[in-house]
């Protein structure tokens, strides 16, 4: 896939992401918006640390100082 960042966060909008934190800990959810300071909010989330489940939230919000990265769950 090509383009520019902005593209690929427009492209998932409504799909299932996993964001992981700088402390390494990953949420993975279906991504509701965003906003230009990276500020996430996420449905059906569930919080994975070192690769295990640890809690499940309906909706969450995380802070765009906090995030790593954003990637696509599923193939685009």
């Amino acid at each position: 896939m090509t383009g520019s960042p902005t593209d690929f966060l427009k492209g998932v909008v409504g799909k299932r992401v996993v964001v992981r934190l700088a402390s390494g800990v990953d949420y993975r959810g279906v991504l509701s918006c965003l906003d230009g300071y990276m500020n996430i909010a996420l449905e059906q989330t569930e919080e994975h640390v070192n690769g295990a489940v640890t809690n499940r939230y309906g909706d969450a919000f995380i802070r765009g100082n906090n995030v790593l990265y954003i990637s696509a769950a599923e193939p685009l």
